[in-house]
């Protein structure tokens, strides 16, 4: 039984627009997060490597609840402001089978 939806995205940036596309990134993140009851979490991963590898890791409750997400206002500005800012994207949708945190005082 499915514990929620993780939807993961790997971006290629074009260089000169890294910077540009994390803030866009960021603050559809934190909108999602806060405006959006049915996400759960929207963590966004960069590479020490390579700045233009980008990961998002979203939880969202269902696949209601992302497709919710598809149509709000921050989506949409963030969509269309940074397409230009891609040089290639790959989306995965899969089922949260296991979510496990450390209880609070465990050493990390």
């Amino acid at each position: 039984m499915s514990d929620g939806l993780v939807v993961m995205v790997e971006f290629r940036l074009k260089p000169a627009a890294v910077d540009e596309f994390r803030a866009l990134v960021t603050a559809n993140a934190r909108a999602s997060v806060t405006d959006e009851p049915g996400c759960r979490r929207f963590d966004v991963v960069t590479s020490p490597e390579d700045p233009t590898e980008l990961l998002l890791y979203e939880i969202y409750d269902d696949q209601a609840a992302f497709d919710r997400h598809l149509e709000t206002p921050h989506f949409l500005t963030f969509k269309e402001r940074s397409a230009d800012l891609v040089e290639s994207s790959t989306v995965r949708l899969l089922e949260l089978n296991e979510h496990c945190k450390p209880s609070q005082g465990a050493p990390r």
